[in-house]
C-alpha cells in the first residue's frame, strides 16, 4: 500500500517516526511536508495529502498537527476523503473496517510516540469491511457529498 504522510510544525517531529513505521510494516511512503518545525499552514498539508489520495497516487494518508483536529477538518472539505482523528487504537481499525477511513489524523501534542506507533499499525493493518451494511452507509456517505 501507498500512504502518504503530511504534517505541519506541531506534527513535524513525529512524521519521520510515523514514515518509519509505515515502512517497516512493509509499505512504501510519500513524503508531502513539511520538511522543519518552521511555522506552516496545516491545510496545505490536509490538501497534499488527500490530493495524493485522489489522484491515486496513494490509497491512504496520514496526517499530523497538534491535536490532529485541524488537519481532520481541513482534510475532510475534499472530494472522497473520509479523514478521523483517531486516539485509540480500536477507532483506528475500526473506522477503516466499517467505514472505510483513508486518512488518518494524529496529534502528537495530545498523544505519545508509542500510542501513535500502535495507531499507525493498526490502521494499515486494517481493510474496510464490505457487507452490506457497511457499503449502504457509505454509499449514504457518499451521497451526501455529492449533494453538498
Amino acid at each position: 500500500m501507498r500512504i502518504a504522510v503530511g504534517a505541519d510544525h506541531a506534527g513535524f517531529p513525529m512524521k519521520k517516526v510515523v514514515i518509519r513505521i509505515v515502512e517497516a510494516a512493509g509499505h512504501q511512503t510519500l513524503d508531502l511536508g513539511t520538511h522543519d518545525e518552521q511555522p506552516v499552514d496545516y491545510p496545505d498539508y490536509a490538501l497534499a495529502v488527500g490530493r495524493a489520495i485522489q489522484r491515486g497516487e496513494a490509497d491512504r494518508g496520514i496526517l499530523l498537527c497538534g491535536s490532529g483536529v485541524g488537519v481532520c477538518v481541513a482534510a475532510n472539505k475534499l472530494r472522497g476523503i473520509r479523514a478521523g482523528v483517531c486516539h485509540d487504537t480500536y477507532s483506528a481499525h475500526q473506522a477503516v473496517e466499517h467505514d472505510d477511513l483513508n486518512v488518518l489524523c494524529l496529534g502528537p501534542r495530545v498523544v505519545g510516540p508509542a500510542l501513535i506507533e500502535e495507531l499507525v499499525i493498526a490502521f494499515v493493518a486494517a481493510r474496510f469491511d464490505d457487507r452490506e451494511q457497511y457499503a449502504r452507509r457509505l454509499a449514504k456517505v457518499a451521497a451526501m457529498e455529492a449533494e453538498g
